[in-house]
């Protein structure tokens, strides 16, 4: 039987946060946790298009408990300034969707001197889920849920001690390397806080191909063939952002989600959100252990997890 956003369990008395909250499958997965009664944090860097968005789910949902909050996730001074407000304002979070996401963008550099995609899509997260965990672990059961992609397969030689592609960048290939990490962190994170006896745990969601403004935008920045391919490709092979946020919302609500799984269509590129196999190359524990550590010393933090457990208990 599939599974559908009408399956999702009654959200009330919790709190989500999902980062790119205006549009594409952030909005659609705020829409489906309002409509089940979360109070929904929507983390932007764009207000004006996220206030559009608030808007248009309430018109649709008049019942619907919403804030926008300004994230930017290129930005640590902006991360810490939004996890600091939240923590402040809420005694616990029960969800966290790291959803937004650059793809394909030309070579450029985050506030912090982080290559773009590397940045934005992996480190910005990281270092989020590293600010918000106190809060992640008072609400007991929350869970962590990152939006990876089909483009985890074009990460090349995944070179970790060249994580920023400092002198071979690719624009496609950058990309592949942050949803793969983006993978890598939802599983070693869940992986750490299952060893710390936490019950709190982490998934990765992919979307398959997802008719989303994310292609126009690439195309627009970057002018690569693929790009440009893929804006004209998705909208015929694809399927809605509706449909493309399902493996998120299943792995964020879904009652019988398997902790450390990755969520994805049934058919890879579309269908019902299922769980999907993750295979041995693209799990190898080096590698998970190796991100970790790039992701602290890029970030000059630790993030220890049995002693974040340890103090919350």
């Amino acid at each position: 039987m599939s599974w559908s956003a009408s399956d999702i369990p009654d959200q009330s008395g919790h709190v989500a946060v999902v980062t790119g909250g205006n549009g594409g499958l952030g909005l659609e997965t705020v829409r489906e946790l309002a409509r089940a009664n979360a109070h929904v944090v929507v983390a932007a860097r764009n207000l004006d298009k996220a206030a559009k968005a608030e808007a248009d789910v309430k018109a649709e949902i008049p019942t619907a408990s919403l804030e926008v909050r300004a994230l930017d996730l290129a930005s640590k001074a902006s991360i810490k300034k939004f996890s600091e407000g939240l923590l402040a304002d809420f005694d616990k979070i029960d969800l966290l969707f790291n959803n937004a996401g650059i793809m394909a963008v030309p070579e450029g550099q985050t506030e912090d001197g982080f290559e773009r995609q590397f940045g934005t899509n992996h480190l910005g997260h990281f270092y989020l889920t590293y600010l918000l965990m106190p809060a992640l672990l008072a609400a007991g059961d929350a869970r962590v849920v990152n939006t990876t992609s089909t483009a985890r397969f074009s990460a090349g030689k995944y070179d970790l001690e060249n994580a920023h592609s400092r002198g071979s960048y690719s624009p496609w290939e950058a990309y592949g390397i942050s949803k793969r990490a983006n993978l890598h962190f939802a599983i070693e994170l869940n992986d750490r806080l299952a060893q710390a006896g936490s019950s709190v745990t982490a998934y990765s969601a992919d979307p398959g191909f997802s008719n989303t403004d994310l292609q126009a935008t690439s195309a627009s920045a970057s002018g690569t063939l693929s790009s440009k391919f893929f804006k004209f490709a998705v909208p015929v092979v694809g399927q809605s952002p509706a449909r493309g946020a399902l493996p998120q919302l299943r792995a964020g609500t879904d009652a019988a989600a398997q902790s450390g799984s990755l969520y994805r269509p049934k058919w890879v590129t579309a269908g019902a959100p299922v769980v999907g196999k993750v295979g041995d190359n693209l799990r190898k524990p080096q590698d998970l252990r190796d991100l970790w550590t790039v992701s602290e010393e890029d970030l000059d933090i630790t993030f220890d997890v049995p002693a974040l457990v340890a103090a919350s208990k």
